[in-house]
């Protein structure tokens, strides 16, 4: 077993008077030890993280829509009205707050009546060739949580 090193005994020991600490300074002193991030009193590194491009930044304006495709839409009955209701009802959405956008992905083969958030131009182009509506809820004013 290593014996410990009994620092601060006297010259002789070979560890006396500033016991290996070097002269003056914060690391001489007692209780003078730093953390690990200290950088000399400039904005240590784990501090500026999240200001850094793209690292840690969250959009605290920014509104989250749920994704669905029309081919998710194909279980529906002809001539049926989707609103999100009806979406949670079929288990494709999981909470009547969630904002809902419509996406082109997939064919649609009878005309529907589809009301939701948002729709993109690949969407609203299929459910109208199928002879379908379009309709587009408010969503900007109150009751929508963004995440």
């Amino acid at each position: 077993m290593k014996k410990c090193k009994r620092v601060g005994r006297g010259i002789a020991a070979g560890q006396g008077k500033t016991a290996g600490r070097g002269t003056k300074g914060q690391k001489a002193r007692s209780g003078g030890s730093l953390p690990l991030y200290f950088e000399g009193g400039q904005l240590p590194l784990v501090r500026k993280l999240p200001f850094a491009r793209g690292v840690g930044f969250r959009d605290p304006w920014r509104v989250q829509f749920t994704p669905v495709n029309l081919e998710r839409l194909a279980g529906f009955q002809e001539g049926a009205e989707i609103t999100p209701k009806a979406l949670i009802e079929a288990g494709i959405i999981k909470r009547a707050d969630e904002l809902v956008v419509i996406l082109g992905r997939g064919e649609l083969k009878w005309p529907l009546r589809v009301k939701a958030h948002r729709f993109s131009a690949s969407a609203r182009a299929k459910i109208e060739a199928a002879g379908g509506v379009v309709e587009e809820l408010s969503w900007r004013r109150g009751g929508y949580r963004t995440r």
